[in-house]
């Protein structure tokens, strides 16, 4: 990789992640008894279902996300039903408004921090439903990033190189300098090297061993490869 001036972010998957105790609270409101660790391990392995080229060229973001939480649920043993439709209908409701991506893992704020002093730039580049600006101010967030990409707000979303294009006017950067980090494949790395950007993958349970990509299983082992030197130089 090239000198790394400019860090694209996605946000969900790799900043924020959906609230499990919400999601295992409202199942079980309705009688579906899963915990939240057992949803936040089953979601690799559903984001991965997700990942292929077809399903990304023939679906936009909205209609991934819904059958993704799906997904999730199957992969944590719960069958689809009644209960589990009328419990994902509530959480989009609230998800309309607040965003459900509002889980902020421990160690997100230190990589943040250990990041910002690493990257002249920081923006999130995000498929989002246009509260994504909201919900970083509410957690705390915003404050590491110079610019905040909500592709509902942009018009356009990603894989489509535009949305990086956009980015890039915004934030000052040089494609052969910036570095954009997702969760998929084949939205994050696709889209941003269509764009002519370097591209890295969260890949946090190694369900990717043969990408063709730099891989990291957190924003602090990115921080550390960057600070050392090992992505970007």
């Amino acid at each position: 990789m090239s000198r790394v001036d400019t860090l694209f972010l996605d946000a969900g998957g790799v900043i924020v992640f959906p609230n499990w105790t919400r999601i295992s609270q409202a199942l079980l409101a309705r009688g579906v008894s899963v915990t939240p660790e057992a949803l936040a391990a089953a979601e690799p392995h559903a984001k991965l279902r997700l990942d292929v080229p077809h399903l990304v060229a023939h679906s936009n973001d909205a209609q991934r996300g819904w059958h993704y939480f799906n997904l999730v649920l199957e992969h944590a043993g719960i069958a689809r039903s009644a209960a589990t439709d009328a419990a994902l209908e509530e959480l989009h409701a609230y998800h309309a408004v607040h965003n459900l991506w509002e889980l902020v893992p421990e160690d997100v704020p230190a990589a943040l921090e250990q990041l910002r002093a690493l990257a002249p730039r920081m923006v999130v580049v995000s498929n989002a439903n246009g509260r994504l600006h909201v919900m970083m101010e509410r957690l705390g967030l915003a404050r590491f990033f110079d610019v905040m990409l909500d592709s509902h707000l942009e018009g356009v979303e990603k894989p489509d190189p535009r949305l990086f294009q956009i980015a890039l006017e915004r934030s000052g950067g040089r494609a052969e300098t910036t570095l954009h980090v997702g969760d998929f494949y084949w939205i994050d790395v696709k889209g941003a090297r269509a764009a002519g950007l370097q591209a890295a993958l969260i890949d946090p349970a190694g369900l990717y061993p043969e990408a063709d990509c730099p891989r990291v299983r957190s924003l602090l082992e990115l921080a550390a490869l960057l600070r050392e030197g090992k992505l970007g130089a």
